[in-house]
């Protein structure tokens, strides 16, 4: 097995990950043994952007018309009864 040694870390890093080695009853080792295989194992995989989610999710509901209202034609108010 590699040894890894990382010098200078920061204080509040190091409280965060005292956090997590206590939100998962790990030890400090460990807790950082999961980061990096974490962090290795994601190398490659991109997540879709927001407008690719977005359309993702209504793709199947039927919209196939064109939205004339939200292609330069302004909206009008509502009225109030004024």
């Amino acid at each position: 097995m590699t040894q890894v040694i990382v010098c200078n870390i920061e204080d509040d890093i190091n409280v965060l990950l005292k956090v997590r080695t206590t939100r998962h009853g790990w030890s400090m080792e460990e807790e950082v043994r999961q980061i990096l295989c974490n962090a290795v194992s994601n190398v490659g995989q991109t997540r879709p952007g927001l407008g690719s989610s977005i359309a993702a999710r209504f793709e199947g509901i039927g919209l196939t018309e064109p939205l004339t209202e939200l292609h330069g034609n302004p909206i009008e108010p509502m009225g109030f009864g004024s």
